[in-house]
């Protein structure tokens, strides 16, 4: 059986994360199955300098789409000339065996996307300050209400992702006008796209396979209270677009059980554990909640108007140079 040709795209926006950038292309191009590695910089011409010359064997590239998460994430499928396209974040470094399990589980009937383990690598100053792992998703890593086991799911988790590249083509790539630009904590970009995925290709299937795992680094600034409302805040507005496009019922089906099972189990039992640091976890869990909530009310509310809205951004075909 001839073996799928899988191009590993990193997307980067900031010098300020050149550290982590370097084990992520690091981690990359150590990964047998990387039949190339694109390293996108979205809009940032001094960064796109740097890391040109720090691997000067590899595409590196500017993001020539809309700024933002999704655009760069466009560029580089457009520029991949491979079969499967996996997406590693900037601040993520993959195991070894990382991309063979993503490449393994898309050859399985009808998969057309997989995603892998996100690990969290907490600061040695803070550890996982307020975080229970039901909260694991506000710094992107895998969570307490994920499958532990390998199996179907709506949607991945970006920082660790695959997909056949000719269905991301044949979907148009990422909205440009949802996700993250920057350091603004929007998302559900890769949510979008599964479920605009799933309702193009009803019988298609989309993955979680935990043995392929990452180590997410979480900067200092995110572990605290302030960050968990701040990110839970603007996943509501990113859910309430998200639901304007796709459909309430699509993009809230995995939501009502994570809210009505998976919160409430984890808040008895951080409050039954109040001497041991479980009174600030409940209390994250309460915050993440009201904060979501508040965020999705005023997104469905005001719109177009929270977040910019653009057309999906065609991961059209290009010639590399």
């Amino acid at each position: 059986m001839t073996l799928p040709t899988v191009a590993v795209v990193i997307c980067a926006y900031t010098q300020q994360r050149w550290g982590d950038l370097q084990a992520a292309v690091e981690s990359a191009k150590r990964q047998p199955e990387a039949t190339e590695v694109v390293v996108v910089i979205d809009h940032e011409p001094e960064l796109l300098l740097r890391a040109a010359a720090r691997w000067p064997g590899l595409r590196v590239v500017p993001n020539t789409e809309d700024r933002g998460l999704s655009g760069a994430r466009n560029t580089g499928v457009a520029l991949a000339e491979s079969d499967v396209v996996a997406f590693l974040d900037d601040d993520a470094a993959a195991d070894p065996d990382w991309l063979m399990h993503l490449v393994e589980a898309l050859e399985l009937p009808d998969v057309v996307g997989v995603g892998g383990r996100a690990i969290p690598s907490w600061p040695d100053t803070t550890g996982a300050g307020p975080f229970p792992d039901e909260l694991l998703w506000i710094v992107g890593c895998s969570y307490t209400g994920l499958p532990t086991e390998a199996g179907d799911v709506r949607n991945v988790i970006g920082s660790s992702m695959a997909f056949r590249r000719d269905v991301l083509l044949a979907a148009g790539g990422f909205r440009s006008g949802i996700g993250r630009v920057g350091n603004q904590p929007l998302g559900c970009e890769e949510t979008e796209l599964c479920i605009r995925i799933a309702q193009m290709r009803p019988e298609s299937r989309i993955r979680y396979e935990p043995r392929s795992t990452v180590s997410h680094r979480v900067s200092p600034d995110r572990v605290s209270m302030r960050y968990v409302r701040r990110r839970s805040y603007y996943e509501g507005i990113s859910k309430a677009v998200l639901s304007r496009r796709v459909g309430a019922r699509d993009s809230l089906s995995s939501e009502g059980t994570y809210l009505t099972r998976v919160l409430p189990g984890a808040l008895l039992r951080e409050l039954g554990a109040l001497g041991r640091g479980g009174g600030t976890r409940a209390l994250a869990i309460v915050t993440s909640v009201a904060a979501t909530v508040t965020g999705y009310a005023v997104g469905r509310t005001l719109g177009t108007v929270v977040v910019r809205t653009a057309a999906p951004a065609p991961a059209r075909e290009r010639v590399a140079v």
